[in-house]
């Protein structure tokens, strides 16, 4: 298995507990089952800062009660260079996705864009495979850390290729900057704004991704694909022809 083993998953010492919300989506539609939220990150450092930030991200999700998953991607191979995507990594990385409602990527700025390790890991995901979609509807916030001053290029190709993948990108977003001095030696972020910032993130991510939930089959219901599949609509239960009947 490629899901990595979260340390500490219930210390949350940067949070303070009188100001949050343990169940944030309360009130905007039904939160049980827990929402399922897959992580991504983009660097494959002993010390990876954008590792250490979604283990800090996956430790809020699941203090707001969702399940989560972090996929390591150590020996995903490039993008074309297995035959046929026929490699174990590619296949967990696929089936991750297609189980998650949600996904967080979080990449290191290098060279003003996203890592390859962090574009190899969306390369492996299809828009479409034998008829499976492993990210169309999904929910997905997007991070990143610098090593210098704070910069937005990272984030900003991530919005481009969730919108790419047909994902629901949420509006909030977070850049750590020189992100060597927010954790100590134990890896856990320090109390800042940047982690402020990051619970602002996860709360609007559980709280969109339990939103849109129920609307989800309806979203993404296309004209085009229905026509390419040669089913046409009932016109006596659709709803929106009967509207566009009486119009």
């Amino acid at each position: 298995m490629r899901i990595r083993t979260l340390p500490t998953p219930d210390d949350l010492p940067a949070l303070s507990p009188a100001f949050i919300h343990r169940r944030p989506a309360r009130g905007l539609a039904p939160d049980e089952p827990p929402v399922r939220i897959l992580l991504l990150y983009g660097s494959l450092r002993a010390r990876s800062y954008s590792r250490l930030v979604v283990e800090e991200a996956a430790r809020l999700l699941a203090f707001f009660g969702a399940e989560t998953r972090i996929f390591d991607p150590s020996d995903l191979p490039l993008p074309d260079q297995v035959q046929g995507d026929d490699h174990p990594a590619v296949a967990e990385l696929r089936a991750l996705s297609q189980w998650s409602e949600g996904q967080v990527w979080c990449s290191p700025e290098r060279h003003g864009q996203i890592t390859g390790v962090m574009k190899a890991q969306i390369d492996h995901l299809p828009l479409e495979l034998a008829g499976i979609r492993p990210t169309q509807g999904r929910t997905l916030a997007v991070m990143q850390v610098s090593g210098g001053s704070q910069s937005f290029n990272a984030v900003n190709t991530l919005r481009v290729l969730g919108r790419w993948m047909r994902m629901f990108t949420i509006p909030n977003q977070s850049s750590v900057a020189k992100a060597f001095q927010e954790f100590d030696d134990a890896g856990r972020m320090k109390p800042s704004a940047y982690y402020d910032r990051i619970v602002d993130v996860m709360e609007e991510l559980v709280r969109l991704t339990v939103l849109l939930r129920p609307h989800r089959d309806l979203l993404l219901d296309r004209y085009s694909e229905r026509k390419a599949r040669g089913v046409p609509l009932d016109l006596h239960t659709d709803l929106s022809a009967v509207a566009t009947a009486r119009a």
